[in-house]
């Protein structure tokens, strides 16, 4: 289950760090953020967060995992994460959410790009510098190709890490996030996160 989790996890950097480059636009990858009506088969299911029930169809080389809970405490200088995030009106950025990936993804597709979770939000892979605890949550600045960006991640904030999974997981209700690629037929899925034991994909 350990190498399961990896090599999913190297395929989930790849896509929550990839540039979209203007010759690439028709092979980027497209994200469907809902939970589970049924699994059969190769078909997911899904009624997306904007109310519309899509079939999504699981790709031959289609892999699974869960998240699991972590707080903010967790992060350390040294960890490699995942954060979405919103710019601030008083300036900086804050954040929306934290993944912190396994030590072996450390470095893998590090950047800081446009992000789909909500308008006008970004998607920073990096590693952190320096975390500094605050009245009103935490601080954290992170480097990327020698740059850095600080981050405020206020209290409640989700965190969360990369956990086990298995195709048992996709019951009706589950939430899920799913990495797909365009086709005419819909979404066709690679990767596949799903929420469980009360903690879901906040990405």
């Amino acid at each position: 289950m350990k190498r399961i989790i990896t090599a999913f996890a190297f395929g989930l950097t790849a896509v929550l760090s990839a540039p979209v480059h203007a010759e690439d636009k028709k092979a980027a990858p497209i994200h469907v953020r809902g939970s589970i009506v049924t699994y059969a088969g190769s078909t997911l299911k899904v009624k997306t967060r904007e109310g519309e029930t899509v079939d999504v169809a699981l790709a031959d080389d289609w892999k699974v995992a869960g998240v699991a809970n972590a707080k903010v405490t967790d992060i350390k200088p040294g960890d490699f994460v995942g954060i979405a995030s919103l710019p601030k009106a008083d300036g900086g950025d804050g954040a929306l959410e934290v993944l912190i990936f396994p030590p072996a993804m450390k470095g893998t597709g590090e950047g800081s790009y446009s992000w789909d979770l909500k308008p006008e939000s970004s998607m920073t892979n990096a590693t952190v510098a320096d975390a500094v605890k605050g009245v009103d949550g935490r601080n954290v600045t992170v480097s990327y190709h020698g740059k850095e960006k600080k981050i405020a991640i206020p209290d409640g904030t989700p965190v969360v890490t990369i956990a086990a999974a298995s195709k048992d997981d996709l019951i009706p209700g589950a939430v899920v996030f799913i990495t797909a690629e365009k086709s005419e037929a819909g979404p066709i899925a690679h990767q596949v996160v799903v929420g469980k034991d009360g903690v879901v994909p906040p990405m």
